[in-house]
């Protein structure tokens, strides 16, 4: 009975420079890190392979130094990486791949399937109907020709492709390198294990994508897992669980602020977050400049323990109470200032978000001052 790991897009290189460099560094590097932690996966549950659908570079100008890196992550599974390329890193005439084949990078039980074709493996009781892309993008199902593709009796038929099953996934990706819905049962699949899309995804009982296996995007998807497939036998139904593998765990939260109690939960939620959190937080409304200090507090409490912390102010208002401009002890041209601040923060001008701060840092200031007064 074949067991496997199945994974996809591993997208090594990719860089994140939306992030600081710190940040975008380590994030880098857990791409690297967690294709480790599949090969000690695969070495535990014993499996019989490690199929790869495709991604496995974020793209073809990777470093060689990238690639040497890559290959030896493989190191900690002796078993056979069976390959194959995906739109980012396309088995084009000069690759990524044939670099890796020049460099010598490539160990002997990575099997790179670099073109369309059946890849027997009689002593692990199956045979891999290979789908690579060979161009980033086309219009034509490469999978089409699995329906005919004959097997040796007694194997198991997978599927190993890279593209989008037409109708399931979202609209806007259902054209570039097309698969068809009922591909499985068509070409009498024991298991199709695809790549391309970046969460974990069960199509039907034999038609699955794994997701990328470390999270590098703002959506709750099921990324950061893999797949354990177990085949009975040819012809009967698999055993498909996806396993949890990523490090990171990326959030997007917004955020509304109307009263203190908004405030309350939302430090209470920081507070909350595991060490390993990228999180995008996006604050709207309005908050007073006792809840500004005590915002600023908690968000520098999470943003030395978070893995990265990007927070969006642009909508949230600053509004100081009359107790707080009282408080401020601010009148005359400084107090003209602050009401000006106060009406530009609301206008719908490029500098709402400038004068936001600008209010901020002036009452601070004044505040602090006020509490200096005798």
């Amino acid at each position: 009975m074949p067991r496997f790991l199945h994974t996809a897009d591993w997208q090594i290189g990719r860089q994140y420079g939306r992030f600081a460099p710190e940040d975008a560094t380590v994030l880098a590097e857990a791409r690297f890190a967690v294709v480790e932690r599949i090969a000690a996966l695969a070495a535990r549950e014993r499996v019989d392979a490690v199929l790869v659908a495709g991604d496995v570079f974020d793209a073809q100008a990777v470093s060689d130094r990238t690639i040497r890196r890559l290959f030896n992550a493989l190191r900690g599974y002796e078993g056979p990486w069976i390959l194959i390329p995906g739109n980012h890193d396309a088995a084009l005439a000069e690759s990524v791949w044939t670099r890796a084949q020049r460099l010598g990078a490539v160990p002997s039980h990575a099997h790179l399937l670099l073109e369309p074709g059946v890849y027997t493996f009689p002593d692990l009781g199956f045979a891999v109907l290979a789908a690579p892309l060979t161009q980033r993008q086309t219009h034509d199902d490469l999978t089409a020709w699995f329906d005919t593709a004959e097997t040796d009796e007694g194997l198991a038929r997978i599927g190993l492709a890279h593209g989008s099953v037409q109708g399931i996934l979202a609209e806007e990706i259902d054209s570039p390198n097309p698969i068809a819905a009922d591909r499985a049962a068509r070409a009498r699949l024991d298991y199709l294990a695809l790549g391309d899309w970046h969460g974990f995804k069960q199509v039907d009982e034999r038609t699955v994508y794994s997701g990328t296996p470390e999270p590098e995007r703002f959506r709750d998807n099921g990324s950061g897992q893999v797949v354990r497939v177990d085949l009975p036998g040819p012809g009967r139904m698999p055993t498909v669980e996806p396993l949890a593998i990523g490090q990171y765990r990326w959030l997007a939260w917004d955020e509304a602020l109307s009263v203190a109690s908004d405030l309350d939960l939302l430090a209470e939620r920081l507070d909350g977050l595991p060490s390993g959190t990228v999180l995008d937080l996006t604050l709207s409304g309005a908050i007073d400049l006792a809840g500004e200090r005590r915002l600023d507090q908690a968000l520098s409490v999470v943003q030395g323990r978070c893995r990265s912390l990007q927070v969006h102010r642009t909508d949230l208002r600053l509004e100081p109470t009359d107790e707080d401009m009282s408080a401020l002890r601010a009148d005359g041209y400084v107090g003209e200032v602050l009401a000006q601040l106060r009406q530009r923060q609301d206008a719908a001008a490029d500098d709402a978000d400038t004068a936001r701060e600008a209010l901020a840092i002036l009452a601070g200031l004044l505040s602090h001052d006020a509490g200096e007064a005798p």
